[in-house]
């Protein structure tokens, strides 16, 4: 199967906290002014995307790794993690806070909900004055201060606020508290899971006047209570370059600011390619096809790519691989 490069049909999510920036910055179809969230490539259960260019148009992603595994996924992911895709890639809008939250790691996931973990890392598209996001904790606590801190309603006194602009990049690792703060649109990149663990939301009610579930015992053995200046990601930006941001066990994600045509030899990567458009636009190509794409859309380019080649006079991409 000659596979050429992906575009997939967004999966729009209606959120307590969602606004309308996915359609006016990024130019979704979104229906109303509580959207938070555009899935833009996933394979989570109920949730699986589904190509929306070419000849392969209609079909969903886990039909396509069911039925060419090595040539999309590449033969090392494939053999990891079989016919699951490894990542999620969303685009998210805080018109509102997020809950306070965390995700447990592979081994408490797996245990408790037979799951991957969820280790993930945020891109910062646009931000309003003075947005700020929750990462990690101001200081060392111990599991019982927390508990009380829980209990008086008092925990937002022991979290750590990081003001943001875009550009800036937050690498979120299992058990580490944080929050997307009211007025950000980020990129966000992670593993495939479904698990989060809220633990404060602000006493909000949902349109039926009902608090949102919590899960303050779940929490508790799965939080990383010491403070950690290891989430702020600093990386070149060095123009018509690849560079480096994030490198872990889950994905590894590059930015490239592009000001003229690129091509790249990926023969020996044996992975995917995703291309998250976060500025500009562009047209990626394979020895298969072509896809054009511009800010706020996303392309997934197969393993079995020799090489690709980046049409452009100005864009910004986030390039992951596994």
């Amino acid at each position: 199967m000659n596979l050429y490069p992906l575009k997939f049909n967004p999966i729009l999510k209606e959120r307590l906290w969602g606004g309308t920036k996915l359609k006016d910055v990024l130019g979704k179809p979104i229906e109303n002014d509580i959207t938070g969230e555009s899935w833009e490539l996933s394979a989570v259960k109920g949730d699986v995307s589904v190509v929306a260019n070419g000849d392969l148009s209609g079909t969903s992603l886990q039909e396509l790794i069911n039925e060419h595994p090595e040539e999309l996924l590449g033969k090392s992911v494939y053999a990891r993690f079989g016919t699951e895709f490894p990542i999620l890639i969303k685009f998210i809008d805080a018109k509102q806070d997020l809950s306070i939250q965390l995700h447990p790691n592979d081994e408490l996931a797996k245990k408790r909900h037979n799951s991957f973990g969820k280790t993930e890392m945020w891109y910062i598209m646009d931000a309003d004055k003075g947005a700020e996001l929750i990462v990690g904790f101001n200081k060392d606590v111990t599991k019982e201060e927390y508990a009380k801190s829980i209990e008086e309603d008092t925990l937002l006194d022991l979290l750590n606020y990081e003001s943001v602009k875009e550009g800036d990049t937050f690498f979120i690792n299992t058990g580490k508290m944080h929050a997307i703060g009211a007025g950000v649109l980020l990129a966000e990149i992670q593993q495939t899971s479904d698990i989060t663990y809220r633990v404060f939301d602000f006493n909000r009610r949902d349109k039926n006047g009902n608090l949102r579930e919590l899960h303050t015992d779940l929490a508790l053995d799965a939080i990383d209570y010491t403070k950690k200046d290891d989430f702020k990601v600093k990386y070149s930006d060095k123009k018509d370059s690849v560079n480096n941001m994030v490198s872990c066990p889950y994905f590894n994600t590059n930015i490239l600011e592009l000001t003229k045509d690129l091509e790249l030899d990926v023969e020996k990567r044996d992975s995917f390619t995703i291309y998250m458009c976060v500025g500009g636009k562009a047209t990626i190509s394979n020895e298969f096809g072509s896809v054009s794409i511009q800010k706020g859309e996303t392309t997934l380019v197969p393993a079995q790519s020799k090489k690709i080649n980046i049409i452009t006079t100005s864009a910004k991409l986030l390039e992951v691989t596994i």
